[in-house]
């Protein structure tokens, strides 16, 4: 399952994950947002052991949301050792991620 994450410190939650961190930011508010939830899981059922899927309500983190150029929800992030390797804005099909997961995990 997808995990509504809070941390001190996000450099250190995705440069000490062993997996690639698929960060969703999103907002409550947000209604693809809310479109993507299930894909979400879906993609997280299929990946788990290859992939951590992290959501980060940019309401709660505009700062960092700033920080990482974040000007759509939507927006997914794909991060590998700390550096962004994928950027996806707006609604995806579970299948359609995945196929552009599967280079980078």
């Amino acid at each position: 399952m997808a995990t509504k994450q809070q941390f001190n410190n996000f450099e250190e939650l995705i440069a000490q994950s062993d997996l690639p961190v698929l960060v969703d930011f999103y907002a409550d508010w947000c209604g693809p947002c809310q479109m993507m939830a299930p894909i979400l899981e879906q993609v997280n059922n299929q990946l788990k052991d290859r992939l951590r899927v992290v959501k980060i309500n940019t309401d709660k983190y505009p700062q960092l949301a700033s920080t990482h150029h974040i000007h759509a929800l939507p927006t997914l992030v794909v991060f590998k050792q700390g550096q962004s390797v994928e950027r996806i804005e707006g609604v995806i099909q579970a299948d359609a991620l995945i196929k552009r997961l599967q280079p980078l995990i």
